[in-house]
């Protein structure tokens, strides 16, 4: 096989990268595209991702990496976008995935309020960590898959759409992404990043601010990992053409007070509304503070949420997707509480909470496995707050009684109670980086 006049081979190009030799653009178009099209075979891409992982790829490598995996499908065109007659900027959001994250749902149509548009394509959970999709289709009636010209429209009517990726959105990465769920080489820092960003390039955004997360609810629990990676994606975003900057959040301890589907929605629609938990508010506020400067606007996001403004914005975004705001959302008909085993000061371990509400039916074990739309966690009492032994701190809420049981188990195995103060709030912004 070729480009070219010359020969390219897989055998080759995996002992290249074995022996830490950097591959030329025209190894890694060539190993992407063979792959996405079943010429090479898995065997051989998982020895070349398992070579990636120990060797790791330089910055030209990886935004070549990204590039390839892109140019595997399509590439949406949202340039020209007009709202009201006037062209307009697109920005995005994305989090690399925490427990009881669901800032997408409030930072979206907050940042439609401006004269930006926002396509934010997401995913779906697995696992401890919840999926945007999945929260929002606790809502009666909205859906997901859109196809370009559908997410075009909603863009230019309401200025905010959330919607699942098209099949044709860098096929190469969910072909990767699937060898790496089986052969250890999900935690490689390029690996991760090019499969984020090949998604983020291909949707069609002109600026993009990442959520990057550390902790033990977060897929990096290391700091420095966490530091790393955002580094390593702004440096693709900024290879790209992309106006693109990173937060380094903290992911510790839960966020806000809600862990599951429905029961994140309405946190989110309490937020809306001008109330809400001040960890998830400071953090919405501070992305979206960092996603109206990658787009030129310097302005405070908080009056938007407290005068209604962000909320008419999402319910005209959940309207256009074939959402009732007004309908009930599902309840669990099971729900037991637990209770602080002493006094003092509350901690919760963010991982210990995310499998409670996985447990009790909110997550999935496996893709496509459906998940239980009213099950979850709601916190009473939250990091750093002073208990007394007996007080009720949270409650498990399940459609599955049989469920209830390990969750709660596994919740109180999440709560220490000590002396000491907590470690602070979830969100809080330990690191900052821009590209521009």
């Amino acid at each position: 096989m070729s480009t070219g006049s010359r020969r390219l081979d897989a055998v080759r190009i995996i002992e290249a990268k074995r022996d830490g030799r950097e591959l030329d653009d025209d190894e890694v178009d060539w190993i992407i595209d063979a792959y996405t099209r079943g010429i090479v075979p898995p065997e051989q891409m998982a020895a070349l991702a398992m070579a990636v992982y120990f060797r790791g790829l330089s910055g030209r490598e990886l935004a070549r990496w990204t590039a390839a995996m892109v140019a595997s499908g399509t590439r949406l065109d949202l340039a020209g976008l007009e709202r009201g007659g006037r062209l307009v900027p697109t920005v995005d959001k994305h989090s690399t995935g925490g427990v009881g994250d669901a800032v997408t749902l409030v930072l979206t149509p907050l940042l439609a309020t401006w004269n930006v548009a926002v396509p934010q394509v997401s995913g779906r959970g697995l696992g401890h960590t919840g999926g945007t999709l999945d929260k929002l289709e606790a809502i009666p009636g909205w859906r997901a898959d859109l196809d370009a010209d559908g997410m075009r429209r909603i863009l230019r009517e309401t200025g905010a759409v959330i919607c699942a990726a098209g099949g044709d959105l860098a096929p190469a990465d969910r072909a990767l992404y699937a060898l790496r769920d089986v052969t250890g080489t999900v935690p490689s820092i390029p690996l991760i990043a090019s499969s984020i960003m090949s998604k983020k390039i291909a949707e069609g955004t002109g600026a993009l601010v990442l959520d990057v997360k550390c902790g033990s609810g977060a897929f990096m629990t290391d700091r420095y990992d966490a530091e790393e990676l955002a580094r390593a994606m702004v440096g693709i975003g900024t290879d790209a053409g992309l106006r693109c900057g990173a937060l380094v959040t903290a992911m510790h301890t839960p966020l806000g007070r809600a862990v599951g589907n429905a029961l994140e929605v309405a946190e989110c629609v309490e937020i809306l509304a001008g109330g809400g938990p001040a960890d998830m508010i400071d953090l919405t506020c501070a992305l979206a503070e960092e996603a109206l400067r990658a787009v030129g606007i310097i302005d405070d996001p908080r009056p938007r949420l407290a005068d209604g403004r962000a909320m008419d914005s999402y319910r005209a975004m959940i309207r256009a997707q074939g959402g009732d705001p007004d309908a009930p959302l599902p309840v669990a008909p099971h729900v037991e509480t637990l209770r602080a085993p002493a006094d003092g000061v509350l901690r919760w371990d963010a991982l210990g909470v995310g499998r409670g509400s996985w447990l009790a039916g909110a997550g999935r074990t496996r893709p496509g496995e459906a998940v239980d739309a009213a099950a979850g966690v709601m916190l009473a009492r939250v990091e750093g707050d002073r208990v007394r032994a007996g007080e009720a701190v949270a409650t498990v809420h399940a459609s599955d009684a049989a469920r209830l049981a390990g969750a709660v188990d596994e919740l109180g195995s999440a709560l220490t109670v000590a002396d000491e103060p907590g470690r602070g709030p979830a969100g809080a912004v330990l690191g900052r980086l821009r590209g521009w």
